[in-house]
């Protein structure tokens, strides 16, 4: 009987967590989440290599690789300053059309996603015991929304609220293929990854450990 009720039967629905800020359960295929782990191995041969970025004297536990803009704290610049001098590689238009398809599917604004042109994306590669603490994504100088995917072991992903890092905030698993956007009044809302769960990742998605985030930013910079 238990197994009837199996999480596997159990539908993940869509659901808002606040105004602007919407998470879609499954919403890459497999294949699709395969074809972009394809792509992540290809980026990390790249001119810039995925590297831990330092905040202060603290080194985070996650390995970043940047397209379009290379991300450092509280900044960006085309060159990876911070790792080898090499400029990042440039970013793919087949992305920036998937990031209006995300937030059409988010917001189910035609006019708004036609006009979304994201120009960075922070690939960030967790490990069993990757983390990130509370933060917001304040470096851009633009508010188009964020669109977040996820690909590989689930995490315990934290939403919380725009004034400080502490309640409230809610926990969700984020698995691969799901969609997440923030935007609007959610934009500026702290967040975070508080655990990676080992073993969860789909057979086929194509990463045999560990997890994959990327988020496709709009910098409001030019060159």
């Amino acid at each position: 009987m238990g197994m009837l009720f199996s999480d596997s039967f159990l539908e993940r629905p869509r659901r808002e967590l606040a105004p602007g800020a919407v998470w879609i359960p499954d919403w890459l295929s497999v294949e699709e989440q395969r074809w972009i782990v394809e792509r992540f191995h290809e980026w990390g041969r790249g001119p810039v290599p995925p590297r831990a970025a330092k905040i202060g004297d603290h080194e985070m536990s996650v390995r970043t690789l940047c397209l379009g803009w290379h991300w450092r704290p509280y900044t960006y610049t085309r060159e990876a300053v911070d790792v080898n001098g090499n400029r990042v590689l440039a970013f793919p238009d087949w992305m920036v059309r998937l990031g209006r398809k995300a937030l059409y599917a988010a917001t189910g604004d035609a006019a708004q996603a036609e006009s979304y042109t994201p120009d960075t994306a922070l690939v960030n590669y967790y490990g069993n015991e990757s983390k990130m603490g509370m933060h917001q994504d304040r470096d851009e100088r633009s508010v188009a929304p964020v669109v977040s995917l996820s690909i590989g072991d689930t995490c315990t992903f934290r939403f919380g609220n725009t004034r400080n890092r502490n309640k409230p905030y809610e926990d969700i698993s984020l698995a691969s293929g799901d969609l997440f956007v923030f935007g609007g009044p959610a934009r500026l809302a702290y967040h975070g990854v508080t655990k990676v769960m080992p073993g969860t990742a789909p057979e086929a998605c194509g990463m045999e450990s560990g997890r994959i985030n990327i988020t496709m930013r709009v910098t409001g910079l030019t060159d």
